[in-house]
Order: C-alpha cells, then sequence, then structure tokens
C-alpha cells in the first residue's frame, strides 16, 4: 500500500487528543477505535481528488481563458445552467448534478443543522476560528497549499473575512436551494478548490509524494469535520446542549455541502459515531505542526491587530487575548505550546461562558419561542459580525 510521506502514524501531535479529555469520551462512543490498517487505507484518499472539478478547470478556464470561464459560471450562477448555452460538458455536468435534490436528503433534517449553526451566535465563530481552525495547524500537511498558493502573504484577516462569509452564506434558512446564496457559494469553493489544485501542483517545489494531491478528498473530509464534529464539541465545551434532532441535522447538513463539494457520499459520516471514527483515522496519521504551520497559527492569533473589527487599538489587543484563552481552553497546553501560542490571564473566561451559555440553553428549551428568537439573533449577530469584517475585506461571493 503506497503512502504519501506526510503519513505519520501515531501522529506526535493529535495523539495525546485522544488520551484524555474529549477526545477520550469521544472514543467511549464508538464501538471499536480504527487500528492501524484502517488508518493505512483511509489515507490512500491523499492520491484522490475532485476530478470533475479538475475537467472543469482544463475544459472551461485553461480553453476559454479564466475571464470568459468567470463570466460563464457567474451566468450559471445568476439564471441557472438550463439557461445557459453553450457550457462546456464538465461544468454542465457539475451544475445539472447539483440542481437535482438527492434522494437521500431530509429538508426537515438539514434546516435543523443550519437552525442550530444559526443559534450559536457568535460562539460557534469563536469556536470555528480557535478550535477547528487553530487545531488543524497541528498538521504540517492539510494547510500546506495555503503556503503555495500565498494565503499567508494575503494575511489572516481576509481568510477570516472569506470563511465568515462562506458560514453566513450557508447557514441561512433554504440557503443551499438550487441557485440560493449557500448553494452558489459552495459551488463557488468546489472552483476556487480545483483552481487551487492546479496553480499548487505547477508550483516547482510542490511534491505529490511527499504531501498527496493538494485539496485531497482525506484533507477535505477532515474540513468538514471541523465544522461538524469539532464545532460540536466546542459547543458542548462552551455549555451548548444540542438536541438528537439538532446533532443529526448538524451532521446531515455538512454532509450535503460535503456532497455538493464534490466528497464522495461514502466518505462522509451520516452520524457523530461515523465521525468520530473518521476524524480518529485522519488525526493519527499527520505530521507535526512545522515553520509553515506555525507561521499560519502566528497569523491568526495576531489576526485582530489587523482586522477592522473591533475599532479600537486597545479592543483589538485584549481580543488576542481572549481569544488566546480560547486556544488554550479548547487545545490545551501542549498543542498551545507546540504552535507558540502564549499563556494568558483570559483563560478564565471560556468557562465562565460555559457557565452561562448552560443555564441560557434552559431558558432556550421552555418553549419553541424561546428557540426560535435563540435562532434569531444568533443569526442576526453572526451576520453582524460578517458584515464589520467585509468593510475592510471586501469581495464578491458569487464571483470567482
Amino acid at each position: 500500500m503506497k503512502l504519501p510521506q506526510r503519513y505519520t502514524y501515531p501522529s506526535p501531535g493529535f495523539a495525546e487528543h485522544w488520551n484524555h479529555g474529549s477526545g477520550k469520551k469521544m472514543l467511549a462512543q464508538i464501538p471499536s477505535v480504527p487500528d492501524r490498517s484502517k488508518i493505512e487505507q483511509s489515507a490512500q484518499r491523499y492520491w484522490e481528488c475532485d476530478t470533475l472539478g479538475d475537467r472543469i478547470i482544463s475544459e472551461a478556464f485553461q480553453s476559454l481563458g479564466h475571464r470568459q470561464a468567470h463570466e460563464l459560471v457567474n451566468e450559471i450562477l445568476k439564471r441557472g445552467i438550463d439557461q445557459v448555452s453553450d457550457v462546456p460538458a464538465s461544468l454542465y455536468q457539475l451544475f445539472s448534478e447539483a440542481q437535482k435534490t438527492p434522494d437521500w436528503l431530509d429538508e426537515n433534517l438539514l434546516e435543523a443543522g443550519a437552525a442550530f449553526c444559526r443559534r450559536t451566535g457568535p460562539f460557534g465563530l469563536i469556536i470555528l476560528r480557535n478550535y477547528s481552525l487553530m487545531g488543524g495547524y497541528e498538521s504540517a500537511a492539510i494547510n500546506k497549499p495555503l503556503i503555495y498558493t500565498g494565503a499567508l502573504k494575503k494575511g489572516a484577516a481576509k481568510r477570516m473575512a472569506e470563511t465568515l462569509s462562506f458560514w453566513v452564506d450557508v447557514t441561512g434558512k433554504e440557503a443551499l436551494k438550487p441557485y440560493a446564496i449557500g448553494f452558489n457559494t459552495t459551488l463557488h469553493v468546489r472552483i476556487i478548490h480545483a483552481l487551487a489544485r492546479t496553480y499548487t501542483c505547477k508550483a516547482p517545489t510542490w511534491s505529490d509524494e511527499q504531501w498527496g494531491v493538494p485539496l485531497n478528498q482525506g484533507d477535505m473530509i477532515a474540513t468538514n469535520l471541523g465544522f461538524s464534529l469539532v464545532f460540536l464539541d466546542g459547543l458542548r465545551k462552551q455549555g451548548f446542549n444540542p438536541s438528537l434532532q439538532e446533532v443529526n441535522g448538524l451532521f446531515h447538513f455538512w454532509k450535503y455541502i460535503g456532497y455538493l463539494l464534490g466528497i464522495p457520499l461514502n466518505y462522509l459520516p451520516e452520524n457523530e459515531e461515523q465521525a468520530i471514527e473518521s476524524l480518529y483515522q485522519w488525526t493519527m496519521n499527520q505530521p507535526a505542526a512545522d515553520e509553515d504551520t506555525i507561521a499560519l497559527a502566528q497569523a491568526l492569533m495576531n489576526a485582530p491587530l489587523s482586522a477592522p473589527y473591533p475599532k479600537l487599538r486597545w479592543q483589538k489587543i485584549v481580543l488576542v487575548k481572549i481569544y488566546l484563552g480560547y486556544n488554550r481552553y479548547f487545545l490545551g497546553k501542549q498543542a498551545c505550546e507546540r504552535l507558540h501560542l502564549p499563556n494568558t490571564s483570559f483563560r478564565f473566561l471560556p468557562p465562565l461562558f460555559a457557565f452561562i451559555n448552560s443555564w441560557y440553553e434552559r431558558w432556550i428549551k421552555l418553549s419553541s419561542s424561546n428557540y426560535q428568537k435563540a435562532v434569531q439573533s444568533g443569526r442576526k449577530q453572526q451576520v453582524d459580525i460578517r458584515n464589520e469584517f467585509l468593510k475592510e475585506n471586501p469581495f464578491e461571493k458569487t464571483h470567482l
């Protein structure tokens, strides 16, 4: 069985996560812990990628030219694939398949997952930033294409603005209906991933033998789990107590987004148990953080200093310290030290907010009216935060 050089078992960084705390509790939920042979088998996904996306780059962007391809994609997003003529076969296949509602999609579960994401308000965004995203920097492999595509030079604040915009777009009510904002944004991201893979492969120092295919299916699944399982774990640590319907909805929601992004359905978890197995398999073969990912972590740590939100300098400095407190709370002392994230006295805040949130959860569950108010309030806060970031980091969300 051929494995890329990135394969490192057991992972020097992530292995400790599974031996204590929430990682240990997660493993207690599954029937058996995946063994090394199963982990090696899952690592074959590092050789796989979204081949339809690659065909689109070849047939549309390279054949027609980037400008004409951009205009064509934007016209499809605006009018729908059935209203646009002279579309390359691969591009037609992407949109015609995506606009068909799959038989397995449950609209009620989909909305339950989206509404749960909305009701988490700013805490959901804090978890995505300081647990899902920062925690991923413990792997030298998954973020390596960011270095080759110049994402580090573009700035962490811009990346956060783009991620926030994606989140707000896809989690809106009925946002994933064909040609609604979330649907368009997701397919836009899929094409951007294919473009990034093309650019990365052209870099003279990139090595598939070392890192696997850029933006491969293994790392795509890990990113999907960051938005679902890791997100869920962070919410529970922050005092949230989601219902079974919300939990099942969350995984169904991200399964559908993963499907739209070109991840094979049999790779996407149906439920929390399958998600835990998948996350364990991915994390246990990750190489330790290197200079590149440490630089990415440092850029994310300092991002508030150059971001438009909050406005005042002292507020930005305090926010850096608050986020460091959350990094320590979610990732632990050893992980923060590996990423060179300093300790802070603000580490007392996450437990305090967890206590407050646990009481707020009780109020939410008193009535459906309270629940809907929480969803609406959380959504408004997330949109407001996104809009603040976009003031200084504007980009066209539906354009390439």
